[in-house]
């Protein structure tokens, strides 16, 4: 019998970079913690702007996110510094703007 996290949260590799997401979705594990503990944004707000997820899939991913707090704090570290590193490599120019701005709104 599955639990309610695993029908909720899945990994998949090469769909957004292997880290959980919500199950059928593109959305992370990590986008809703940041949506929530750094924007201040509860379940029901995050469910207004994307109507495709339920409750119970912001709630699943908000759980995970706490018994997987390191990890994922560790992917965001790390999503960070590459954005930085890209950021330096390409400049300000308009390329720069049109690759940095679609890895921001993912």
């Amino acid at each position: 019998m599955a639990t309610t996290l695993d029908r909720h949260i899945e990994s998949t590799p090469g769909t957004c970079g292997g880290k959980p997401r919500i199950a059928g979705h593109r959305i992370r594990v990590q986008d809703i913690a940041v949506w929530h503990e750094h924007l201040g944004q509860t379940p029901e707000e995050i469910v207004t702007r994307f109507p495709q997820l339920t409750l119970g899939d912001v709630h699943a991913a908000l759980a995970y996110y706490f018994d997987h707090k390191d990890e994922i704090c560790r992917d965001l570290r790390e999503d960070e510094e590459a954005e930085n590193a890209l950021r330096a490599k390409l400049g300000s120019g308009p390329l720069a703007q049109r690759v940095l701005g679609r890895s921001e709104g993912q």
